[in-house]
Parts: structure tokens; sequence; C-alpha cells
């Protein structure tokens, strides 16, 4: 039930250019999800990160990714 990669959840690009760290807009791929997407974070400190997407499950290991979201959910 579990596929495991990165490849497989969507990533964001950053760019890195002269004196900017500013990251390019992420674009849905073909293979994005279709269907809504649950995100599990058991522990704060790591980098995996369990998505629920429909009936299936993928783990990614995106310590970046992770930071994100908890930053997103604004300490809740």
């Amino acid at each position: 039930m579990a596929a495991a990669g990165a490849g497989a959840a969507a990533t964001t690009a950053v760019a890195l250019s002269a004196g900017s760290a500013q990251a390019k807009p992420a674009l849905l791929s073909a293979k994005g999800a279709k269907q809504s997407i649950v995100a599990l974070i058991e522990d704060h400190r790591g980098g995996t990160l369990r998505l629920l997407v429909g009936e299936d499950e993928v783990v990614v290991n995106d310590r970046d990714l992770v930071t994100r979201i908890l930053n997103a959910a604004g300490g809740k």
C-alpha cells in the first residue's frame, strides 16, 4: 500500500540567482494527484511525510517540504 519516493509527490524547484533566494512557483505535473490528499507528519523534527491519496499512501522524505507545511500550519 505504500509507495516511496519524492518523485511521487509534488516538489518545489528553488532557483538561486545572484543574491536572490526566491522560489519559482511550483507547476503541477501530468503525474500530479487529481484527488484530495491528507498529509501526515508524525514527528515535527523529522523529514518524513506520509501522503494519503485516495486509498494509497505515499511516503516522502523531504525535510524542506515538512518545514514548509509546518510553517504554513502556523503552529496550530
